[in-house]
């Protein structure tokens, strides 16, 4: 019996530690980054390395083709990829409504959605025609949960990825597809090391994210989980 598999969009940071532990386990792993940094990285993980770009749809589903002639097939797809877009230089999250500018909300609210859609719509395609079970996670933050003031932008953009992921798993039940959320409520620990002058009890650790990405994965299709959010005891928690 082959072993399973995995692709993983952003292979940096949580990412990176996802390809690590699967590797670890026996997994067949292909990373996919831009950069040749991190490309690099994926290799000395022991994954496959495939530059490409998960804001394009049909991108996607050719990285997800050349994964499984690589690895016979594709049993998990995980989007961890930070989905920036335009000009981010003015206030964090876009700032107050009364202020925001055209340029903030493209940046904050059209790229998170515009990434998770085609991320979720290739990986669909490529799925249903490869025709048995397989799991796909998308990652999003916090603010998929709430708007905060100063971050409606922000928080427009993850709704956006909340409902499109919703959606995928409305539609892909059928196909024994689980589609799955995974809401980080927290700051993630960079691999490196916590940024300067901040505690890492608040940020979530990328290694005990991957267990929940474990979890997500290796649920039956008796005991599917379609959200998941984890948040640090540190971190201020929101019902």
């Amino acid at each position: 019996m082959s072993s399973p598999s995995a692709v993983v969009f952003g292979a940096r940071n949580l990412g990176r530690a996802v390809i690590e532990l699967l590797v670890a386990e026996g997994w067949s792993v292909a990373g996919v980054a831009r950069s040749q940094e991190t490309l690099d990285g994926v290799k000395a993980a022991g994954a496959l390395a495939i530059a490409g770009d998960v804001t394009d749809q049909a991108d996607v589903r050719r990285i997800l083709e050349e994964a499984a002639a690589a690895h016979g097939g594709v049993d998990l797809v995980l989007n961890a990829a930070a989905a920036y877009g335009g000009d981010r230089s003015g206030p964090f999250g876009g700032g107050p409504m009364a202020e925001a500018a055209p340029e903030a909300f493209d940046s904050w609210a059209a790229a998170p959605a515009r990434s998770a859609f085609s991320f979720l719509s290739g990986s669909a395609a490529f799925l249903i025609t490869q025709g048995r079970p397989a799991t796909v996670v998308q990652v999003t933050g916090g603010s998929a949960r709430r708007a905060m003031p100063g971050r409606g932008l922000w928080a427009a953009g993850s709704f956006g990825v909340r409902a499109l992921t919703n959606a995928a798993a409305l539609e892909l039940r059928e196909y024994g597809i689980h589609v799955a959320l995974l809401i980080v409520d927290a700051g993630i620990e960079p691999l490196a090391g916590a940024p300067a002058g901040r505690s890492t009890d608040a940020l979530a650790d990328p290694r005990k994210l991957v267990d929940a990405v474990f979890f997500l994965a290796e649920q039956g299709a008796r005991g599917a989980t379609h959200e998941l959010q984890v948040t640090p005891l540190a971190e201020r928690w929101v019902p």
